[in-house]
């Protein structure tokens, strides 16, 4: 009898990992429905001709032919190219520091980088045509002071759009690179300087080396958002800063050519996934999510070592002559003041709106002349807005709920299996984050359109939800990385069934992770405007949609309104998820 109990003990592991695999397959077959599929789709209708909807290479054709689309190509990938870089630079050095200062401050500190990460697009873009126009607060001052004779011209050109795409990405650029410095043990770094090693040296060589998937991953992650960038160009760009997803709205909304469309959509989605089978070899796709790192060998590795070796070179002389100028008290506090120049950066374009919210001017001015209720009066008691409002929670919660379920099965599936397919199951549930947003939503909308989803809040929920999946699983993981599996090895062994052990012990022990990857995806949604300009279909507006409406047509105040309602609604909701991620 003991000798069948031992022979059979390690089967029920292989069998509950075998299992566990069945958790993810709700959400695989959402995504095959409603990301693999409208993506592929729209990807095979660039190879057709629209007309006799034979086989046809027509569209790349035209695009290789016409130098104004060629132009497009080089202007979304140089933009795309020195945001990524940019937000890499400044991003640097501030996730470094946050990784160096205690638990508790390092949460604290984090909330000034993720505030300006989930506020709208729209209410960033809002901000910086308020600064940088030409009445705007810059101008203002400097005309006022007089520093200048008239107005700099800030906006509608190269400067205004790699400003507004630079103050969008580098949140996201120090949140990807920040788990990677936080796990570096910081003893390596001072046993290099105490085998003789200049803190330079040390620096770049022990530190930067470790911390590279991050910064690779940042680049990456940076450089992909970028690519379908349209919000940004679109109100403080001009027509020479114009990006490949304003061509493909163009084409969708107003000419209706698909093919077109298809083959635009596909030059970026080439772009984007050679970029990630480039990561993925260096470093591995896991680290996004903050995996381990692999290692890189050959002549790419001995390249870099050579590199780094010779920028420890130049910085330790360049560090040496700081200090002699400046003196060893200045150049220390160079890193804290350079970070506090960031997060004002990043914070107060946002909260320069906040004020003019309250203006009794009927234009926008800085300062205002008086203060009042009346913009807020204005939206509260406008129906279209109310409608808009209601729609955006209504729909975010529901996002929330069904994103929540199928990431946290997946994350749980992922967790509790060991198999060869779990890569590439990641990846597919990760990819909804890489493929850029437009192509996704011009897939969804021409998908939608055959089954009578356009106008619809279920069209607007499930386009949501393939967005939102991604932020709820990493999320999730994250807290499971740190959960003892044994609990529930446990419960099984006291009798407790899966079902039971899931809601009696697994669910109550993540419950905080659960919460704030709910929260994540409820403002994934609530702040989403890509999916909504085609999905909705005019009808069936969102916030974030009326919002970019009305910036289309006019500035005024009641978007200053609407904007520090967005900005309040966003930044509560990441102070609960916070909250609840780190009980600590």
């Amino acid at each position: 009898m003991s000798a069948v109990t031992l022979s059979s003990a390690p089967a029920r592991p292989a069998r509950l990992r075998l299992s566990a695999l069945w958790l993810a397959v709700p959400g695989l077959v959402f995504l095959a429905v409603f990301f693999v599929y409208p993506v592929a789709q729209l990807l095979g209708l660039s190879i057709v001709d629209p007309e006799s909807g034979a086989f046809s290479a027509g569209a790349y054709q035209r695009i290789a032919a016409t130098d104004v689309y060629l132009r497009v190509l080089g202007i979304t990938f140089r933009i795309a190219g020195w945001t990524a870089l940019w937000s890499l630079l400044i991003g640097y050095p501030l996730a470094y520091w946050i990784a160096r200062l205690p638990n508790m401050f390092r949460g604290r500190m984090l909330l000034f980088v993720m505030v300006p990460f989930w506020t709208s697009y729209l209410v960033k873009t809002f901000a910086w045509m308020i600064v940088l126009g030409r009445n705007g607060i810059i101008n203002s001052l400097a005309t006022g002071s007089g520093i200048v004779d008239e107005p700099l011209p800030l906006l509608h050109n190269q400067f205004g759009v790699m400003v507004g795409m630079v103050h969008a990405m580098v949140p996201l650029a120090v949140m990807t690179m920040l788990p990677v410095m936080a796990g570096i043990d910081r003893r390596l770094v001072q046993a290099a300087q105490t085998l003789g090693a200049a803190p330079a040296r040390a620096f770049w060589l022990v530190y930067f080396k470790l911390s590279l998937p991050g910064v690779a991953a940042a680049g990456l992650l940076v450089f992909i958002s970028s690519l379908g960038f349209f919000i940004v160009p679109a109100f403080l760009g001009g027509r020479q800063e114009t990006m490949l997803a304003q061509l493909i709205i163009t084409q969708v909304q107003e000419l209706l050519n698909w093919s077109f469309a298809g083959a635009l959509s596909a030059m970026m989605l080439v772009a984007a996934l050679v970029s990630c089978l480039i990561y993925d070899r260096l470093f591995g796709l896991s680290t996004i999510a903050g995996g381990s790192a692999q290692v890189s060998t050959g002549r790419i590795r001995d390249l870099g070592l050579a590199l780094l070796s010779a920028v420890a070179t130049l910085s330790g002389h360049l560090a040496r002559l700081a200090q002699t100028l400046l003196g060893k008290r200045v150049c220390a506090g160079l890193l804290p003041g350079f970070c506090w120049l960031v997060i004002a950066f990043l914070v107060l374009p946002t909260l320069l709106v906040i004020p003019l919210a309250f203006t009794s001017s009927q234009f926008l001015e800085f300062p205002p002349p008086g203060y009042g209720l009346s913009w807020f009066q204005t939206y509260f008691s406008s129906p279209l807005w109310i409608q808009a409002t209601i729609r955006s929670f209504a729909v975010a919660f529901v996002t929330a709920l069904a994103a929540t379920a199928i990431g946290g099965f997946a994350a749980l599936a992922l967790a509790n299996s060991r198999t060869r397919w779990g890569g590439l199951i990641f990846a597919l549930f990760l990819a909804p984050m890489i493929v850029p947003r437009i192509v996704v939503a011009v897939g969804l909308f021409y998908l939608f359109a055959r089954l009578g989803l356009i106008a619809t809040d279920l069209g607007l929920v499930i386009g949501h939800t393939v967005l939102a999946i991604p932020f709820t699983l990493v999320t999730i993981a994250a807290v499971l990385k740190t959960y003892d599996q044994r609990l529930d090895q446990a419960a099984a062994t006291l009798g407790a069934n899966r079902l039971r052990t899931l809601t009696g012990v697994t669910i109550p022990l993540v419950k905080g992770g659960l919460v704030a990857a709910f929260l994540f995806a409820f403002i994934t949604s609530f702040d989403e405007l890509t999916i909504a300009i085609f999905v909705s279909g005019g009808v069936k507006t969102t916030l974030p949609k009326q919002m970019w409406d009305d910036m289309i047509l006019q500035l005024n105040p009641t978007l200053a309104a609407v904007s520090v309602v967005v900005f309040i609604v966003v930044t509560t909701m990441l102070l609960i998820a916070e909250r609840f991620r780190s009980p600590s």
